[in-house]
């Protein structure tokens, strides 16, 4: 086909020559010759280039067949390759198995090998750690000569620094006192007024204090006047009470009840110690501190009021409650009790004693951080400190050491001072919160 084609090129050419040769209509014999000439040229070059072309296809051919013999013969050696392949895993595989035992000895070996090493790698690591520690020490060594180094110069910095804030405060400083002297003479000036104005302020509250200074003046010698009248009335009162005697009937009477009450007074009195024992220890057992000092301090108080009880040698003959006649009437419980001035202070006393040992032992409870409750507390139970066992019954003292109590008790608690007063350590009642509590009605 290749063949074909460069003949009919040759035929173009030569038709195209021959085109152009009529076309031109030449007239010279020398030109024809010359295109003769070319066109064999041409025609002698074509030939050669085919013959050139037909080599290199037999050529070609030669090559493909040469090709495909050496793959058939390398297939052939391909397939005896894998039969010495298939031979050769055989082999393998019984290799492998001796391999296998050879390899368990080898591992025992090696681990025996590897403990050895281990040991030998932490001698290793214990000298290089040893290394290591000298190392850290040069270099910590090292270090604190760069950091001396480094503070030295931080602290040239830091004075340069302070001697650069230095100035800009002495400049600051120097603007700062121009500035306060100016606001201080505005405030001068300011002050000026305001003294000005506060003095002449000042001289008007003098004068209004001064105004009310004599009339407290004047209204404290009108109370103190009438308060030396109505003493003065009180005391006649009851001296003229007092003047009125019993009969010796009724004072042999009053002295045999006062015998028989105080006898009844002192085995109480030896009953509640039993008692007041066993509240202690569950105070303590409830951790109730400041309560137990308390009660242990309200303890003490009573013992001593027996003892006294105990070793008193009462004179009844000369004592004037056994020969004065009441002048007073309290109402307790729905009853009217009569009774003369010792039982009033008797009992005026009791209201006292109860309301400073209320007053402590709210406090206390307080401080124990315990609920509030004056009925819980031994003292309010017993209610028989101050009570010498003389003059009135000790029903009439119990209930109103516990009316005190109740009110001490609130004022200890609640740390303030509605019902009574604190005088030098020493709580009592307030005058109109006695009056009520006790409620005297004289008789004449």
């Amino acid at each position: 086909m290749k063949i074909n084609i460069l003949d009919r090129l040759v035929m173009a050419l030569v038709i195209s020559a021959l085109s152009v040769v009529g076309m031109s209509m030449p007239t010279d014999a020398q030109e024809e010759q010359k295109q003769q000439e070319r066109g064999q040229r041409q025609q002698q070059q074509d030939q050669k280039q085919q013959e050139q072309k037909q080599q290199q296809q037999q050529e070609r051919g030669q090559r493909k067949s040469e090709q495909d013999q050496k793959q058939q013969q390398h297939r052939v050696q391909q397939e005896e390759k894998q039969d010495q392949r298939q031979q050769q895993q055989l082999k393998q595989q019984e290799q492998q198995q001796e391999r296998g035992q050879r390899k368990s000895e080898q591992e025992q070996k090696q681990q025996q090998h590897r403990v050895q090493q281990e040991e030998k790698q932490d001698q290793r690591q214990q000298q290089q750690q040893l290394k290591q520690q000298e190392q850290q020490q040069e270099r910590g060594q090292r270090q604190s000569e760069q950091d001396q180094k480094q503070q030295q110069r931080r602290v040239q910095q830091d004075q340069k620094q302070q001697e650069q804030k230095q100035q800009q405060q002495q400049e600051r400083v120097q603007r700062e006192s121009e500035q306060d002297q100016k606001q201080q003479q505005q405030r001068v000036q300011q002050q000026q007024q305001q003294g000005e104005r506060q003095q002449q302020q000042q001289q008007k509250q003098q004068e209004q204090q001064q105004e009310r200074v004599q009339r407290k003046s004047e209204q404290d010698q009108k109370q103190q006047q009438q308060r030396v009248q109505q003493e003065q009335k009180q005391d006649q009162r009851q001296q003229q009470k007092q003047e009125q005697r019993l009969s010796q009937q009724q004072q042999k009477k009053l002295i045999n009840q006062q015998q028989q009450r105080v006898e009844q007074y002192r085995q109480h009195l030896e009953q509640q110690e039993r008692l007041a024992q066993q509240n202690i220890a569950e105070l303590q057992r409830q951790k109730r501190m400041a309560q137990y000092r308390f009660q242990e301090q309200y303890l003490e108080r009573l013992r001593q009021q027996r003892n006294h009880l105990r070793d008193d040698r009462f004179d009844y003959d000369r004592d004037p409650y056994f020969y004065t006649a009441p002048i007073y009437r309290y109402n307790r419980g729905g009853r009217y009790y009569q009774t003369n001035e010792y039982g009033a202070k008797m009992l005026r006393q009791a209201v006292n004693h109860g309301y400073e040992e209320g007053f402590r032992a709210g406090k206390a409870d307080r401080d124990d951080r315990w609920r509030g409750n004056y009925k819980d507390s031994y003292a309010y139970r017993d209610a028989n400190y101050g009570y010498s066992g003389y003059y009135i019954d000790r029903s009439d003292y119990n209930y109103y050491f516990r009316e005190g109590f109740r009110r001490g008790y609130e004022d200890g608690y609640n740390s303030r001072y509605r019902y009574g007063r604190n005088s030098g350590g020493n709580y009592s009642m307030l005058d109109n919160v006695l009056s009520q509590i006790l409620n005297f009605q004289a008789l004449r």
